[in-house]
Parts: structure tokens; sequence; C-alpha cells
């Protein structure tokens, strides 16, 4: 069977993982720099079209300075460092989330990362820095409106799609699988429109700790169920096969 088109990703558990060894979080961030990267070469092993991982919400920049500003040295390095595998290894790039909240030359990097890689066809990724739902829906609100109020578009030719071209995925399929780390069962604020009708899937394990095996979990998780898009099970079993 088909491996999902588009994962998504809460990646959940790092303080958590540093405390229960008595270490501070930040020791967790960067422990789970490495889980980032077997994820990435799992998913392009396995023929995944898109993985969009959420590092950082709009709610995390209350988290203490300290913390705060370990995670942005950390996004800097793993651009640094990182960019020219992902380079070499045809993935594609890019950083979704509200940018002007941070530091010019973290903004700076993440643009000549995504310059780099954008002719790229194999694996698209995607990281959620500074994002949330909530503001990634507003801003496309406040997009179509100005258009609207320009005269460029008519309110009344304002549907799903065309709204669904001014979030950040824009130009990708909406994920079908959802995971989340750390044990807890929530979205928190993370692709509201984009994951309307996403398999989600729950793991007790801290994202340290996340690996190929419960990976595959997921994937044969989603492939045991029934995706019927407000269809029943009946209409979907006859439908006419293409």
């Amino acid at each position: 069977m088909s491996v999902p088109a588009h994962i998504a990703i809460v990646m959940d558990g790092n303080g958590r993982w540093a405390e229960a060894r008595g270490e501070p979080r930040t020791v967790g961030h960067r422990a789970g720099i490495e889980p980032v990267r077997a994820t990435i070469r799992e998913c392009a092993r396995l023929g995944v079209g898109a993985l969009t991982l959420f590092a950082f919400s709009s709610e995390n920049w209350r988290r203490p300075e300290t913390e705060v500003s370990t995670l942005m040295g950390l996004f800097m390095e793993a651009l640094e460092r990182e960019v020219q595998e992902l380079h070499a290894n045809q993935v594609r790039l890019r950083i979704i989330g509200n940018r002007q909240r941070l530091a010019v030359g973290l903004q700076q990097r993440i643009a000549e990362a995504e310059a780099l890689t954008a002719g790229n066809t194999g694996l698209q990724l995607q990281v959620a820095v500074s994002y949330g739902g909530r503001w990634d829906v507003i801003e496309a609100a406040k997009r179509l409106a100005a258009q609207a109020a320009s005269g460029a578009l008519r309110a009344a030719d304002i549907d799903e799609e065309r709204f669904a071209r001014e979030l950040q995925l824009a130009d990708l399929p909406d994920p079908d699988l959802f995971i989340r780390t750390g044990g807890d069962h929530r979205i928190s604020n993370f692709l509201l429109w984009n994951i309307a009708y996403a398999e989600l899937f729950f793991t007790d394990a801290l994202w340290p700790d996340f690996n190929a095996e419960i990976m595959a979990e997921a994937i044969e998780d989603f492939r045991g169920r029934e995706r019927r898009f407000g269809l029943t099970g009946k209409q979907l079993r006859e439908e006419p096969r293409v």
C-alpha cells in the first residue's frame, strides 16, 4: 500500500526528555536534532512527498528567554550545517511562519537556504518556526480582504480552493497523516485548516526517542484507516474503479 503523500509532525517532548535525565531543557532540544535528520532520511527513503515539522510555535515565544535563545541558536546552526546535505539529496526546504519575529541574521540565513534548494525535486520539507494555525488563517484572510478592497478579487469568488492558496502550505497537498510525540493528544494550533481530514496518530515517545520503528507504526496505523471524507463506507466501496 502507498505511504502518505504528506506527513505533518508535532515534535514534542524535548524538554521533558532532558528533565527526566536531570539535564536542562536545552539539552533535550539539542538531542532532538538527530531524530529530525533521521525522519527526513526515512521519509525520502519511503517516497513521502512532503514533510512538515512543527519546530517552534507562535506561543513558544512566551517560554523562558534562555530556552528561546537556545532554540534560535539551534535553528541557525542547523541551517548552516544541514542545508548542503539537504541540497545534495534534492530536498526542497522552506520555513513557514511569522518571520518578522525572527532575528535579521536568521531571516537572511533562511532566505539563502530556501534559494539554494528552491529547484530541488525530492522531498518537500517545511519547518514551522514562529508559526500558529490561527495566525496562518488570519494572514490569508487579510490578503484576500486587501485584494477584494482593491478590486483585484470579487468576494463572491472566494471559495475553499482560493482561500487555501493564501495559506503557508499553498502549493502542497494537505497532510494525510498527523503525528504528535510526547503523549499529549492535542493539535496545538498547528495547520488548523490543512489537517481538516488528516489521520491523527499520537505516541507517548518523546521526540528525542522518535525513530524509524515509530514512524513505521504510524504509517501502518494510517494504512488501516478508512478515509471517507464525509462519505459513508458503503459509498466508498461502491465507487467505480478506474
